[in-house]
């Protein structure tokens, strides 16, 4: 049985104390660290191959979306998930720019964050698909992808070569429009099931951890482009 290694990002010490009795609870997680400073969270990053990480939305010490960026960066397999006070959607946009693999209330259940847990560290995305069929949040994840790829654009020939079926390339061009699992299932007429499948072998072919980093990736090298209508 492979151990979880997680990092625990919360500033209230009995809420922190209770995340490592549940996630301790599991029998195959290991807390590799507890912080909120910054720079020993990046220093846990680099160096303790951290699976998870769990980080409180309403960190007052450090930025807790900065921290999220920097520590994929050091640690790109590692997934995110994001604890917040409250329900927000410009903290659930930020959340996924930042590629967090979920994001929940700080009321979640001993139960559903071990279930978390364990999903993200086997790199399932969970932020809900209706976040993404919302329209307002829809349009502000698609021009986040556009600014993203000026940005990232040096003026270099993109990679024609790509390693994903024509399919799947049709299905990251569905996602990149903000449609949702069951939308693109019938405009394709296949199964949701079908769809995750597709999902799947996405991330796993790009070594992405979430629909959001396939999607920047495709653009970055040309294989779909957004064009505004």
């Amino acid at each position: 049985m492979e151990t979880i290694r997680v990092i625990i990002i919360d500033e209230q010490p009995l809420f922190r104390e209770g995340i490592r009795a549940t996630l301790e609870r599991m029998g195959d997680c290991v807390i590799i660290g507890e912080s909120t400073d910054a720079a020993d969270v990046f220093e846990i990053a680099r160096t303790g191959s951290p699976d998870v990480a769990l980080i409180d939305a309403g960190l007052t010490s450090s930025d807790p979306l900065e921290i999220a960026r920097q520590t994929r960066h050091l640690a790109p397999r590692m997934a995110i998930i994001i604890l917040t006070p409250s329900e927000d959607e410009e903290r659930l946009f930020q959340s996924i720019k930042v590629g967090a693999a979920a994001y929940y209330s700080r009321n979640i259940t001993p139960d559903e964050l071990i279930d978390a847990v364990r999903k993200v560290s086997h790199g399932e995305y969970l932020i809900n698909d209706d976040v993404l069929s919302k329209p307002q949040l829809a349009s502000r994840v698609l021009k986040s992808f556009r600014e993203l790829t000026v940005e990232e654009d040096d003026g270099n020939t993109k990679d024609l070569y790509s390693p994903l079926s024509t399919r799947e390339v049709e299905i990251l061009d569905y996602i990149a429009r903000g449609n949702s699992n069951k939308e693109i299932a019938k405009s394709l007429k296949i199964s949701d099931q079908t769809v995750k499948n597709h999902i799947t072998s996405i991330l796993k072919k790009l070594s992405v951890n979430d629909r959001t980093a396939a999607v920047v990736h495709a653009l970055r090298h040309g294989w779909i482009k957004i064009n505004d209508n």
